[in-house]
Parts: C-alpha cells; structure tokens; sequence
C-alpha cells in the first residue's frame, strides 16, 4: 500500500499545477481575447477615471485617515471595531466615485480624454 501512496501525492500536485496551469492558459487565452486586443481604445478612459478616482480619494481623506488609525489600533478585531468608519469610507466614495458624477467628469474632461486616448489625440 506504501508504494501506491507516492504516486497518489504525485499525481495530487500534479493535478494543482495542471489547473494552475489551465488558469494561466485561460488569462493568456483573455489576453489574446478581442477585448485585450482593443485595450488601447479604453486608455484614455481609464486613465481618466484613475484621475476621477483620486480625487475623490483626496475629497474623502478625513473619513480614510479615521478608518485607518482605527484599523492600526485595532488590529485583527478591525472588522467588529471600525464598522462605522468603514461605512463612512463607503457612503462618502459612494458621493465623490459615482458613475454618474464620473459622466460628468467625463463630459467637462472631454479634451484631456482626448489627449489621453492613443489615436485621437
């Protein structure tokens, strides 16, 4: 039986690194997928909604600093002790990080966009 134990823990991890394997098959696959072929279309829009995101950050950084030193003091008990800070982080990015104030962003941005977007620019 000892001899059949070996190759039953081989073939164990061989199968982990055969789906490991497969999953990075399947991300080369996304890659080389038609969305990852037209990524430079979307550059210059996520490029502005990374700016978009920032300062909304930047807007909302007295509640972040609150739930920051909340979390370092508490440690592990972070989740049962900073809820309400955690969901003033979430409420004020839920106002500044909106889709549709990030439309308008857009809109009133349309020429960094421009700028931004390889092709048009």
């Amino acid at each position: 039986m000892s001899s059949s134990q070996p190759p039953t823990t081989k073939q164990t991890p061989n199968n982990n690194n055969n789906e490991s394997g497969g999953a990075e098959a399947n991300a080369r696959k996304k890659d080389a997928s038609r969305e990852g072929r037209l990524s430079f279309k979307n550059f210059g829009e996520h490029q502005l909604r990374r700016d978009f995101k920032d300062q909304a950050i930047e807007k909302c950084r007295s509640t972040i600093d609150a739930f920051g030193s909340c979390a370092k003091d508490n440690g592990l008990m972070v989740v049962i002790r900073c809820r309400q800070f955690n969901k003033d982080v979430v409420s004020c990015m839920e106002i500044h990080n909106s889709n549709e104030k990030f439309d308008v962003y857009k809109e009133t941005h349309l020429a960094d966009l421009i700028k931004k977007t390889p092709g048009l620019g």
